[in-house]
Order: C-alpha cells, then sequence, then structure tokens
C-alpha cells in the first residue's frame, strides 16, 4: 500500500553502489536503487518521505538534492541507519526514549522523538521560510503525509523541557519587537479573514525570513524575553501555515505547522500549543485523514486542560467531532458537541488570547453545522447553518463558507433553487478571497447540484461558476 514504510533491509545499506550514491548525495541513484531493490514505484517513494511524485520524477532523472532538511527527511523516509546517515553526511538519528516504553508501538523504532534543541528549530525555521521566500521548487513539491504529523505531536507530549531560551547576540531583543511580531500578526490575521489566505501569505513569508530570523538567530535576550520571542514567532508561524493551508499547498502548510508547534514548546506556551494541534486537526480532517485528525483533536484537548483554557478545550471537541463525523460515528460525534457546548459554556472569554477572538457562537454552531451535514442530518444541519450566519461581517471568508454550507445542505435535501440562491451569495463573496477552500466548497456543490442541471437556475448558476472560477478539470 502508498503509506506502508519503506522495507529496505539494513545490511542493503553497506553496498557497495549504495555506498557511492550516499558519499555523492546522488539522491536519484539512491531513488533507482531503492526501486531496483523493492519495486517501489515514484509515488511509494514519495509518500515515505514527503515528496510529491513529480519532484520524485526530476530528482530520478538528475536533479539534485541539497537542503540538509530535505536530505534529513528522505533519511527518515528510508529509515536509513546511522551508517549510512553519516556517509552522506548527516547526523547520526540518536532517538530519545520514550515516555512510556510500555505503550511504544512494535517495530516502530524510528519514530521516537529526536533530541532537538530550540536552537535547532530556530535553524529549521529560518531555512523554511527562507526557501519559500525564494520559491524553491523542493518546498512547493513538498507532499502532505498524516504521518508527518505523528512524530511533532508526540515530540510535543515526551520532549524533555527545553533549555534555556537566551543567547548573547549582537542586538538587543526587548518587548518592542515583540510587540511589533505580535501586531503585525494581528494585522495579517485580520487580512487573512477579510481577503483569504493567498491574499498576504508571500508577505508573511517574507516578514518572517526578513524581520523574525534575525532577532531569533542574532538576538540578544534573556530566558523570560526570549520565551516571548519564540511565542510571537510560533503564532506568526501558524497563521502562516493555515494560509498555506487555505491555498491548498498542504506539504508547506505541514511544515509552517510542525514548527510553529516546535516553538510553542520551547516557549513553553500550552494555550498555542493546544490552537496549533487543532489547526494540524483541522486540515488532516479536511483532507480527508480522519484518525489522524482525531487524535490531534483529542491532543490538542488534553494541552487545553493543561493550559486551564476552557474555550480551547471547546475547540478541541468540535474538532474531534468533526473527524468523528466524517468517519460516521453519529453516537461519538454527539457526545464531543455536547463536551464543547458545556466547555463553551464555562469559558470566561475576557482573558481570551488575541489569536482565539474568532471562536464564538457562530463559528460553533458552523461546526455542527459541517458535522450533521457530514452524518445526513440535514435537519439539524440546516438550523445551525442558518444560526452560523449571526457572525461578524469582518470574517468574509467564514461568511463565504457557512453560505456553501447551507447551499449544500438545500442541495442534499432537494430543494435546488434555494441552494442556488444561497450558493449565489457564496459565489460573490468567493470572487472577493483567494481561498481554494471557498473554491473547493462551491466545486463540491456544483457537484450535488448535477442531478438537477436540466433546470433553469441550476444552469444558470452552475455556468456563472464556470464563468467565474474557470471550466472545471
Amino acid at each position: 500500500m502508498l503509506l506502508d514504510p519503506l522495507r529496505i533491509p539494513e545490511d542493503a545499506w553497506s553496498h557497495g553502489e549504495v555506498l557511492t550514491a550516499l558519499a555523492a548525495r546522488d539522491i536519484g541513484g539512491l531513488f533507482r536503487w531503492i526501486t531496483r531493490l523493492t519495486g517501489a514505484s515514484q509515488s511509494r517513494i514519495g509518500a515515505a518521505v514527503g515528496l510529491e511524485q513529480g519532484y520524485v520524477s526530476r530528482i530520478m532523472a538528475g536533479r539534485k538534492v541539497t537542503s540538509i532538511d530535505v536530505l534529513e527527511r528522505i533519511a527518515d523516509g528510508c529509515r536509513m541507519p546511522d551508517q549510512a546517515r553519516t556517509t552522506m553526511g548527516l547526523a547520526p538519528r540518536q532517538a530519545a526514549p520514550p515516555a512510556d516504553p510500555g505503550r511504544r508501538t512494535p517495530g516502530r523504532p524510528s519514530d521516537l522523538p529526536v533530541n532537538r534543541t530550540w536552537q535547532d528549530d530556530v535553524r529549521s525555521a529560518a531555512e523554511l521560510w527562507r526557501g519559500d521566500v525564494n520559491r524553491r521548487d523542493v518546498l512547493r513539491q513538498a507532499a502532505f503525509s498524516s504521518a508527518g504529523y505523528t512524530l511533532p505531536a508526540l515530540r510535543w507530549f515526551t520532549a524533555p523541557d527545553p533549555s534555556p531560551v537566551a543567547q548573547p547576540g549582537r542586538s538587543t531583543v526587548g518587548q518592542p519587537e515583540i510587540d511589533t511580531i505580535r501586531a503585525m500578526t494581528a494585522t495579517y490575521r485580520q487580512l487573512d479573514n477579510q481577503y483569504g489566505g493567498g491574499h498576504a501569505r508571500d508577505t508573511v513569508a517574507r516578514y518572517l525570513h526578513q524581520e523574525v530570523t534575525p532577532l531569533l538567530t542574532d538576538g540578544r535576550y534573556d530566558h523570560p524575553t526570549g520565551q516571548r520571542l519564540l511565542s510571537a514567532a510560533a503564532e506568526l508561524a501558524q497563521l502562516a501555515g493555515w494560509q498555506a493551508y487555505d491555498t491548498a499547498e498542504h506539504g508547506i502548510a505541514q511544515r509552517y505547522l510542525t514548527l510553529a508547534l516546535d516553538f510553542a514548546h520551547a516557549a513553553g506556551d500550552d494555550g498555542l500549543g493546544a490552537e496549533i494541534l487543532a489547526a494540524m486537526s483541522h486540515q488532516a480532517t479536511y483532507l480527508g485523514h480522519t484518525a489522524t485528525g482525531l487524535d490531534l483533536a483529542r491532543a490538542a484537548g488534553q494541552t487545553a486542560r493543561r493550559a486551564g483554557i476552557p474555550v480551547l478545550a471547546a475547540e478541541a471537541h468540535v474538532m474531534q467531532a468533526h473527524a468523528l463525523a466524517k468517519a460516521n460515528n453519529e453516537r461519538a460525534c454527539a457526545a464531543a458537541l455536547h463536551q464543547a457546548e458545556q466547555a463553551l459554556d464555562r469559558a470566561d472569554r475576557s482573558t481570551d488570547p488575541q489569536w482565539l477572538s474568532y471562536f464564538d457562537e457562530a463559528y460553533l454552531s458552523a461546526k455542527f453545522g459541517h458535522c450533521f451535514h457530514a452524518l445526513g442530518r440535514n435537519t439539524h444541519a440546516e438550523r445551525f447553518a442558518a444560526r452560523s450566519l449571526r457572525m461578524d461581517n469582518r470574517y468574509v471568508r467564514g461568511r463565504a463558507f457557512n453560505l456553501a454550507l447551507l447551499a449544500s445542505v438545500h442541495a442534499q435535501q432537494g430543494e435546488p433553487d434555494r441552494a442556488c440562491t444561497i450558493g449565489a451569495e457564496a459565489l460573490t463573496l468567493t470572487t472577493q478571497l483567494r481561498s481554494a477552500r471557498a473554491v473547493r466548497y462551491l466545486r463540491d456543490l456544483q457537484t450535488q447540484l448535477a442531478p438537477h442541471r436540466r433546470l433553469p437556475a441550476v444552469r444558470h448558476f452552475t455556468r456563472r461558476i464556470d464563468a467565474t472560477l474557470g471550466p472545471r478539470r
């Protein structure tokens, strides 16, 4: 199967041909050898190492791989022993002991958390941001992998407390610099909600690369200041990941979100960590990886309880409910939705962090609507989808989503005329957005209306969608 690990015998790594390829970092030659040894296709190799099939094809045709981060990913995906890693110029894989050896997954020793420092996380983030700004092809071809969220989530719970976040850099970093990052993040978040992830995604990446990286790598700060700096950087990196998710750059989004989670751990920020885990769950469930989405939502809930923030616990419960609804587990979904309502009733919103202000009754109603829609409970779905439209008008993308949801419910109920009327409102808003998710919801609605294509309203609406968004591929 595509997601099964590559099974390469350990002694095979000592073959002369392989050692020659490793020493020269000839990844194309390495991939060709793996194909001959295992019969793995390019897609299969790509799934293992987290690269798109097309990029694997170009590597096998002679394209060089120079990024240490990508070489590390390939080594991890191929489960190279330490001798092979060092031959390729990489550090040995020093795995930390699991927090609970009795719960270790048999036969998966390479899945244990690596002993990373916060300085390692900063270097990885700086490389990611620089590569994103320079539009490096290796980043653009990165594929999403549900397994790619397993290790960061495990590291979140089992990694030891980080060393002090302090360094004797060249320029002093203080609260004014941190406040500036947070103010810029708030501005970018407002633009994201109003115009979609594609509007300012490149600008956020440049800000991280040009303004935040120098503070992290060259700044002089003590431990409390360093923690606040990493927390602010984590919040902005999480937003960048969310923007990439909204523009369907799912591999890049995954990279941003996992690094944001590592930053939150080093900063000791459990609240932001719970929010990032919830975002990871959101992406996994959206892409159909419901088991991973459920695990991440549970991790978010456990972290929210540790942080003592009830509204984050409510968010984690609705993420669990959505994954359970997608898995058609109606009973467990209903229980999770009930827990979400109870948690939100207990929440004191006066102390919420700024990045959590979006989570309100309208957002909760929308999630309820999505859950009931996935379960085919159309009456409940319609009620909550309609309620979700009593929302803050600054959330233009959210309103487009909620209108598309309500239209989709009407289509599923056999009410195509109403679906077209509401869908037209969603389309009008989507034309103002750069959001692949908004487009996808409209395309899904178009598919649902296909059985009614002979009706004048449906025919007119379908033509309008194609004229606005382009013909369907």
